[in-house]
């Protein structure tokens, strides 16, 4: 009984203060209104101080305590003005809006000239203490000093905001990144009980609204979403909170053409280098060029790639997969050649070898050029065969010489009458000379073709070996590349 007697007693004297308080503004606009000097007729100087005249900026404006005082806040995104992927942090330019009603701020028009609103300044009102939770620092914003207030207590207090806000910034996608940060409005220190947060408009026209937005730099803004929630920390005070999600897109122009294009014409070049015969040294020096040419790039665009302590964007787990294949295709290379270089000096190929790259493979694979890369073989077989006749006949020719004195000499000595004593045949040294010369170049001319049938069988192997793996090579580029081309287009239709 006694509780209720006292509030009882609180609700009657605050009424009486309040009726007090509205009797002194009377007797202060009757003599403001009957003063003389240059602020007679200022009808904005008589409101003013009709409106400070008592007022108490430190207490909130309300006549029951137990009331409320609800802030409807509004967000427009101005600009995106940097994206700092290292030190997750993100800074936007945004309007910011927040309205409450001042019961201590209000006033008759018919007694001010029918004036229905007034800017007084920042300082002299009380204002609520909404802050965003993720800033991390004070960011270049003009100063505002004024506020509009209506004849009805409304306080409209509207300022643009250099906001640089923490946020968790996920860079796998880049540069087909979409970014969704979030600025969480609430009272710092009132509870639900004092400060309630609402949205000044409706989500839909929040989630679309980019009238205010610079289309033009990197990023795109999508969409702001925004979500009214009610926490506790200790599980006593309950706080009242306002999210607005910033969803933002990044254009990937740029990158693109500057990144990914001159990525992708180095590949296509190391993937015509296959063309290149492989028996020559021209392929290696070719792939060697590009491999450093690569590194060269990969220099360059490092600067330009997002650095972070938690993960690795998917472009650069690209680029370094495009130098492996390199080095991949480097190696294979320098093995082919190693394979069909000096044939004639290796070991005759196995028979498993044989049947397995020489007889199936082809079949299993369709490799029916095996010829091409033995042109330049047949060349050095037509030219030893050439070589053969020619010596071969040079035997011959000789042969048919001695010969052919032997029996002139005999019938000379007929003729003469002259009767030789039967003696060793002369011509007998010279023809058998001839013959070890003859069968010492057969011998070498037999060694050679067998070391030339051994180095087509290897420059055979090498072929069928370097199309399976050019083959092998070439698929693994474009499933690669398919499965990067679909995850990005994905990300950038998403």
């Amino acid at each position: 009984m006694s509780a209720t007697q006292s509030r009882n007693d609180l609700k009657v004297s605050t009424e009486l203060s309040y009726h007090k308080m509205n009797v002194l503004k009377h007797f202060l606009v009757k003599k403001l209104g009957s003063s003389t000097g240059r602020f007679a007729n200022a009808t904005l100087v008589r409101l003013s101080e009709f409106l400070s005249a008592g007022y108490k900026k430190g207490v909130r404006p309300v006549k029951d305590w137990r009331t409320s005082t609800l802030v409807a806040i509004d967000l427009m995104v101005y600009s995106i003005l940097n994206v700092d992927e290292k030190n997750q942090v993100l800074t936007t330019y945004v309007w910011y809006r927040q309205s409450w009603t001042d019961e201590f701020l209000v006033w008759n028009p018919d007694d001010f000239d029918e004036v229905k609103q007034v800017s007084i300044p920042t300082a002299n009102v009380w204002v609520p203490d909404i802050l965003i939770n993720e800033f991390v620092d004070v960011g270049k914003s003009p100063d505002i000093p004024y506020v509009y207030v209506t004849h009805d207590g409304l306080v409209r207090n509207y300022k643009p905001i250099q906001v640089v806000t923490a946020c968790t910034l996920n860079i796998y996608n880049f540069p087909f990144d979409v970014q969704k940060c979030s600025l969480t409005f609430q009272s710092w220190l009132h509870t639900i009980d004092d400060i309630n947060i609402t949205l000044m408009r409706s989500p839909e026209e929040l989630r679309e609204d980019k009238s205010v937005f610079m289309n033009q730099g990197e990023w795109e803004l999508l969409h702001i979403l925004s979500n009214y929630k009610i926490f506790s920390v200790d599980n006593d005070d309950y706080y009242a909170e306002m999210k607005f999600h910033v969803v933002i897109r990044r254009r990937p122009l740029f990158y693109t053409v500057n990144l990914l294009l001159p990525s992708i014409f180095l590949m296509v070049m190391d993937i015509v280098g296959f063309y290149l015969p492989p028996d020559s040294g021209e392929r290696v020096s070719f792939k060697i060029t590009l491999l450093l040419g690569y590194s060269v790039f990969l220099i360059i665009v490092s600067d330009t790639l997002p650095a972070t302590a938690i993960g690795t964007p998917l472009i650069g787990v690209y680029f370094v997969v495009c130098m492996a294949l390199l080095v991949i295709s480097l190696t294979e290379t320098v093995l082919i050649v190693r394979l069909v270089h000096k044939q004639d000096l290796q070991p005759p190929v196995p028979h498993w070898l044989r049947y397995l790259v020489l007889e199936r493979a082809p079949a299993l694979f369709c490799i029916y050029k095996k010829h091409r890369l033995c042109s330049r073989l047949s060349s050095q077989d037509s030219d030893m065969d050439d070589y053969k006749d020619n010596n071969y006949g040079t035997a011959q020719c000789t042969l048919h010489h001695t010969c052919e004195i032997g029996r002139q000499h005999e019938r000379e000595a007929a003729l003469l009458g002259r009767a030789l004593p039967p003696s060793r045949d002369p011509s007998s040294p010279v023809v058998s000379n001839i013959l070890q010369e003859v069968t010492a170049i057969r011998n070498f001319l037999e060694k050679r073709d067998r070391g030339n049938e051994v180095a087509k069988e290897w420059l055979q192997v090498g072929y069928v070996l370097d199309v399976l793996l050019f083959r092998v090579y070439l698929v693994a580029v474009v499933a690669y590349s398919i499965t990067l081309g679909t995850l990005w287009s994905v990300w950038q239709v998403a």
